[in-house]
């Protein structure tokens, strides 16, 4: 339930907060005194579009602000879905436009984005005006309603939960087929991939060993000569390394016989002899391995080009050219496998087809018994609300094929006057019988729609007299069930509000500014005779006070 709504800086308003109430809420005032303003600032609130247009002048952004008690356990789940926390039942939205047209949105204090706003508001408030009512008109519309009505939640998410298994499967079947046909298309160059991927036997690795082997052999004799050249110098002939560590064998032997303290030095030396060894070693074993071989050099020559040829075609490693090898005979084995693999989709998909005919079945036969209940339901309040002779049906057009939303169409068809010839609700009937229609069809689902708070604009647009009256009634008794707020310039409606606000506009500081007013005692009394025509008059006046008496 909507328990407050302020808005600042929003065309004419300044700065105005409605506190609303359960039951039927009404707000009147003078033509032209800003109510549409409140109801497009609902609207900004609820995620519709925003316009920089609309900023008040000379203020740097247009606020808007609406406080909600969230009743029911449907809502506050669905919040939470959108990651939405409510703070001890309450949730708080807020709305800024700037002058320069940015947007942004808060809701509980966290941002928010436009797209989720507007997923918020749709489940806390339905508005309906001459505008909004052209939703009726859409198909999936009356579909929606005709199933709220015939409380098939249930039934339709079956429904659409089987039709999506057995579109899940169809989609498998053509996805196979596609791969069967194309692997055929492709055998005979599928089994060349694998034949000549394979018959190269590769290894991970393996062009890298052989480049590096390429490498050494390439340069054989250079490096040869390389290593015997360390082994020269490492070696213990005049000018090796040894025999300058044989010199220095016998000075530290000199110098320990006078002084014991280098003692430690010879520890050095037998390190360093042993290290040339063995340097000495390895030099020469790499010398004696180096050597040219031609017949080696150019296996290895061969074996790089066939390397290179399978990177050039199937990809630039072992493992992209295994994989390629892999996938090709993952196809082929698809022209072993497919035709079993068909035959099984193809039951499943039979036995899915047979799961949603069940079940879109059920759902006709509670559209079905629930068409006749709310085409009479909203029949008998239609000359009520001044559309006299009009009669509406609920028509159930089957598909070919049952579809993720059923296996018909819903139509609303509508006479609207005794004689004449009916015809789909979206081919016959103005902006005001819209309206009314959808006040109707309200009134009878009061008791199916889950959404708390419904915002009637001017449905009452075009009548008057006993007909207001009975508009009256009909929103009166919405108003049970949901929280009600009417913008109306009957006092036939607005004499029946549980709570009566009035806007008003008059200049402040030289610019137009409307306000709003909660009117209790005689000051709704004197509302109620503006809205008869005359405020000062005792007949008017009376006449408010009695329509105040008999609510």
């Amino acid at each position: 339930m909507l328990t407050e709504l302020r808005v600042r800086d929003l065309a004419t308003i300044a700065d105005v907060a409605l506190e609303l109430g359960p039951g039927l809420n009404v707000l009147s005032g003078e033509t032209g005194a800003g109510k549409s303003m409140l109801v497009d600032a609902l609207v900004l609130l609820l995620g519709g579009r925003a316009d920089s247009g609309s900023v008040r002048t000379g203020a740097g952004r247009a606020v808007v602000e609406g406080a909600f008690d969230i009743e029911g356990a449907a809502i506050p789940a669905a919040l939470g879905e959108l990651g939405v926390e409510l703070d001890e039942g309450r949730l708080v939205i807020r709305r800024e436009v700037s002058s320069e047209g940015r947007s942004r949105a808060w809701v509980n204090g966290g941002p928010v984005t436009i797209a989720t706003l507007a997923t918020i508001g749709a489940l806390l408030v339905d508005l309906h005006g001459q505008h909004e009512a052209q939703s009726l008109l859409a198909p999936e519309a009356q579909r929606d309603l005709l199933d709220a009505f015939a409380d098939a939640d249930g039934d339709r998410a079956a429904v659409q939960e089987a039709f999506g298994a057995r579109a899940a499967l169809a989609a498998q079947e053509s996805d196979l087929v596609r791969r069967r046909d194309e692997a055929r298309k492709r055998a005979d160059y599928l089994r060349h991939v694998v034949g000549e991927i394979e018959r190269a036997k590769l290894k991970e690795g393996e062009s890298e060993r052989v480049e590096q082997e390429l490498r050494k052999l390439s340069q054989a004799t250079l490096l040869s000569g390389h290593a015997e050249r360390v082994v020269e110098a490492t070696g213990s002939s005049e000018g090796g390394a040894q025999a300058a560590l044989a010199a220095a064998d016998k000075a530290i032997t000199a110098i320990e016989r006078i002084d014991p303290s280098v003692a430690s030095w010879r520890e050095l030396l037998d390190s360093a002899w042993a290290s040339l060894e063995e340097l000495s070693r390895l030099a020469s074993s790499y010398a004696a391995d180096v050597q040219d071989d031609p017949e080696r050099l150019a296996e290895l020559e061969r074996r790089r080009d066939v390397l290179f040829t399978l990177f050039q075609k199937y990809g630039g490693s072992e493992a992209e050219v295994l994989a390629t090898a892999a996938e090709a005979a993952s196809e082929l084995d698809l022209l072993d496998t497919a035709e079993l693999d068909l035959k099984t989709l193809a039951a499943r998909r039979s036995a899915a087809d047979a799961a949603l005919t069940a079940a879109a079945a059920k759902l006709t036969e509670r559209r079905a018994a629930a068409a006749d209940r709310m085409a009479r339901a909203v029949t008998r309040w239609l000359p009520r609300l001044g559309m006299p002779g009009a009669q509406m049906r609920v028509v159930l057009t089957p598909h070919d094929a049952p579809h993720a939303t059923g296996a018909e169409q819903v139509t609303f068809t509508v006479r609207l006057n005794a004689g004449m010839e009916e015809r789909p609700l979206a081919r016959v009937a103005s902006g005001g019988e819209l309206a009314r229609i959808m006040l109707a069809l309200k009134t009878v689902l009061a008791r199916h729609d889950r959404i708390p708070t419904l915002v009637f604009d001017e449905v009452d647009q075009g009548i008057g007299g006993e007909i207001g009256s009975q508009v009256g009634e009909a929103l009166a008794e919405v108003a049970t069930r949901h929280q009600v707020l009417v913008i109306t310039h009957l006092p036939q409606v607005a004499a029946r509000a549980t709570r009566h606000l009035a806007v008003s506009k008059a200049p402040r500081r030289g610019v137009a500014t409307s306000d709003v007013a909660l009117l209790l005692g005689e000051d709704r009394v004197l509302e109620l005779a503006r809205m008869l025509g005359d405020a000062e008059s005792e007949t008017a006046i009376k006449h408010a006070r009695a329509m105040l008496a008999e609510k």
